[in-house]
């Protein structure tokens, strides 16, 4: 096996990490690894606490192919014992533990998606139950040995608990230590993770030490701002794109994203380099290139990732069509007329924009009817009756659309 230079694979490992620790000894790690003719052994860890990834997950995904790419190893961690502790990392309450079922449920989902972007052929997937659910007493009493509660308890979120009184329980202890232990039983050479999980896999570097293992080098990435620019991406929050949502949604999610956001997106989830990001601002501030430009070819390439380029332009084009002119979607929903909406003087439309769910109820579209929120065939109608209708109705209430064949 012919690794690239390394120099060149520590310009291309360290684009886009918050941290490294330590630089000198993935230097070191890579030379020995060029030597001895053997990829190294990169891990992520993933607690499967929700059924989909998001965009935020990526962003580590990302820099965990960058190591496919120039040949070694990565371990797509599932955290299914970890995942019934539930990460106390930035939580200031203790999280409620999951359910085997969901873990399970969740876990199967997370290993169709995560090939998305990793490899198959050169990605490792295993389960931490593996080794953590054989451990006996003593194995446990052991591995606790090994680290002080004083240590624990330097985690800035177990401090704060601490010091305000809220209950740090047992179990929640044990959560470093578990990841820790992972480290050693797959013999990792670098665990990666988000700038909120550093105590955690500094934690790992020592019980390597402790088991007569090299400590594992440490690469952090930073933590991707959701939607609204402010709360870190989380699917509770509702301010997330979701990897298996569709092109058209996913799209319109990253035209809502501010300016100044964007470039923080083309750093994270793009392979454009530091040099072309910062001209594209450039380009903006001299107003010689339009942002909704370049946050549409953002969105374009968010979309090709996970779906295709042919899905991509798709699309584009509806963004361009249904919300830059306001035109009616190529993929309009055609429904019959309900016989219920229709009386001798004509078809009711309040209660005909009920029935097709255009609007939530005969009251509401009735007052959208009285705004003049309502348009059929490109004419805007306010009487509640449509009289002398036939062939086919296009009506469109605010974004929403249907085509009613009369």
């Amino acid at each position: 096996m012919t690794f690239p230079p390394v120099e060149q694979q520590m310009a291309y490992l360290k684009k886009g990490l918050a941290e490294l620790i330590r630089e000198e000894d993935l230097r070191a790690r890579l030379i020995a690894a060029a030597k001895e003719n053997r990829p190294i052994r990169v891990k992520a860890g993933f607690d499967p606490t929700a059924p989909d990834l998001h965009l935020g997950h990526t962003v580590l995904l990302r820099k965990m192919k960058h190591f496919q790419d120039l040949g070694h190893t990565v371990i797509f961690l599932i955290g299914d014992m970890t995942g019934l502790i539930g990460d106390p990392s930035g939580r200031n309450v203790t999280c409620p533990p999951m359910t085997r079922e969901e873990i399970n449920r969740n876990a199967e989902t997370y290993k169709q998606q995560v090939f998305k972007i990793l490899d198959p052929k050169k990605t490792e997937i295993r389960f931490n139950s593996d080794w953590l659910q054989p451990l006996t007493f003593e194995n446990l009493i052991s591995l606790c040995s090994k680290y002080t509660v004083a240590r624990l308890l330097e985690r800035d979120d177990f401090t704060k608990r601490f010091k305000e009184g809220i209950p740090i329980l047992m179990h929640e202890l044990l959560y470093p230590l578990s990841q820790a232990y992972d480290s050693v039983m797959l013999k990792c050479d670098v665990e990666m993770g988000g700038t909120d999980q550093k105590f955690n896999l500094l934690v790992g570097r020592e019980i390597q030490k402790d088991y007569g293992q090299p400590p594992q080098i440490v690469a952090t990435v930073p933590i991707l701002e959701g939607l609204d620019g402010v709360e870190k991406m989380s699917k509770s929050k509702g301010n997330y794109i979701g990897i298996t949502e569709a092109p058209k949604v996913m799209f319109r999610k990253v035209m809502q994203i501010s300016d100044d956001l964007m470039y923080r997106y083309y750093e994270l989830l793009t392979d454009l380099q530091h040099d072309d990001i910062a001209q594209l601002r450039q380009t903006v501030a001299e107003g010689s290139k339009d942002p909704m430009q370049i946050k549409m070819d953002l969105g374009r390439r968010i979309v090709a990732d996970f779906h295709s380029s042919a899905d991509a332009d798709a699309a584009v084009d509806a963004f361009v069509r249904e919300v830059r002119h306001g035109l009616e979607p190529a993929d309009t929903e055609t429904v019959s007329l309900p016989p219920s909406v229709v009386t001798d003087k004509g078809i009711r439309l309040d209660k005909l924009l009920a029935a097709i769910g255009l609007a939530d109820s005969v009251t509401e579209a009735a007052r959208k009817l009285k705004a003049g929120s309502v348009e059929i065939n490109g004419a805007i109608h306010k009487d509640h009756v449509l009289t002398d209708a036939n062939g086919t109705l296009a009506i469109r209430l605010g974004k929403k659309w249907k085509r009613v064949q009369v």
